[in-house]
């Protein structure tokens, strides 16, 4: 029992994604011994759900990845595997006996009825009803403990992440940036099964005459618009793409790895879905998209500054478009700026 306070108190004091993973991995296997334990964070959109194992222990290798940005190396769809399908579906914990007498146990970790994580464990037959009961009420815990990191971290509104959480996530994306730059800007490499070779992106999207919609209709019908664009952003981009709604009619895309055409394709798709939406009682609305790709060297401010400069020259140009910023630059329709370091960005 003592040791099962000590392993909470140590959970309860994590308020990192990868921490508590790896706090939860070691409550796991300390407390419970299994032969095998995963952990899951899932990724739902309207065309497949797909798994990312985040942690792992088995035969005395384990192994902590970062939960913030997923490894696609390590994510697979959830059809590939019967029983975290089963498990998802049903919204409950699933169990499935193996050829050595053991058995394997999936666990759902839900978030507003719907699974955000899965705990994998594979357990032997001696496995007593106390420890099951312990088990559960661990996973119950951490369960828990992810909600109240999801309601700090999420809009309340739209449920994207909030801008509190944003600068975090960049500087996750920085730090990727400066090792991709160790490879050389535009350079194909594929250092990871399933990595697309190119820059990471920011891209700040706003709502076009915004305010008119609000002075119009009314905010609540404002919100809606908010809510809906939101649900439209999740279909539009990729699973591990973070998306975070900036402020007001201001959402943020960070990217993951893709040449300038890719992104440009991405965000441009993106644009012309919202034009083509009917918004109840609203009708259309449109969007100005400015985007930029990440430098190893640079800050939050450095990388908001780009794409924002690129989102004024659309919306100073008709609006309703997407402008790259490192393209204005060679075109020679803005100036390129000195770096907060005194560095002069390059393109």
């Amino acid at each position: 029992m003592l040791s099962l306070i000590h392993h909470i108190i140590d959970i309860s004091v994590r308020r990192d994604r990868s921490e508590i993973n790896a706090a939860m991995l070691e409550a796991i296997s300390d407390l419970f011994a299994p032969r095998q334990v995963k952990i899951y964070r899932c990724y739902g959109s309207k065309r497949q759900t797909v798994v990312f194992c985040c942690a792992s222990e088995s035969s005395g290798s384990r192994f902590n990845r970062n939960a913030y940005l997923p490894d696609r190396a390590f994510c697979f769809p959830l059809e590939q595997d019967a029983l975290l399908s089963k498990c998802i579906r049903e919204r409950s914990a699933v169990m499935d006996f193996l050829d050595d007498h053991s058995h394997r146990i999936v666990f759902p970790v839900n978030t507003q009825d719907n699974p955000h994580y899965l705990i994998d464990l594979i357990l032997s037959d001696s496995f007593s009803a106390d420890q099951r009961t312990a088990l559960m009420g661990l996973i119950d815990y951490f369960g828990n403990h992810i909600g109240l990191l999801d309601y700090g971290e999420t809009d309340t509104l739209t449920g994207l992440a909030n801008r509190k959480t944003f600068e975090k996530h960049l500087f996750e994306l920085l730090g990727q940036a400066s090792k991709d730059s160790h490879y050389g800007q535009g350079k194909q490499h594929n250092r990871r099964r399933g990595t697309t070779s190119g820059n990471h992106w920011i891209a700040v999207c706003d709502i076009d005459h915004f305010k008119r919609i609000n002075d119009d209709h009314g905010h609540l019908i404002g919100d809606e618009v908010l809510i809906m664009l939101a649900q439209t952003m999740r279909d539009a981009f990729r699973f591990d793409d973070q998306l975070f709604r900036f402020g007001g009619e201001e959402f943020v895309a960070l990217l993951q790895p893709a040449d300038q055409a890719s992104a440009l394709g991405v965000l441009d798709r993106f644009r012309r879905t919202v034009e083509e939406q009917v918004f109840s009682r609203v009708g259309h609305v449109t969007l100005s998209i400015g985007f930029s790709h990440l430098l190893p060297n640079d800050t939050p401010t450095d990388a908001i500054d780009r794409a924002d400069e690129a989102l004024y020259f659309a919306k100073r140009h008709g609006r309703n478009q997407v402008a790259c910023h490192e393209t204005l630059v060679a075109n020679g329709d803005i100036a390129a700026k000195e770096a907060l370091r005194g560095e002069v960005e390059l393109f």
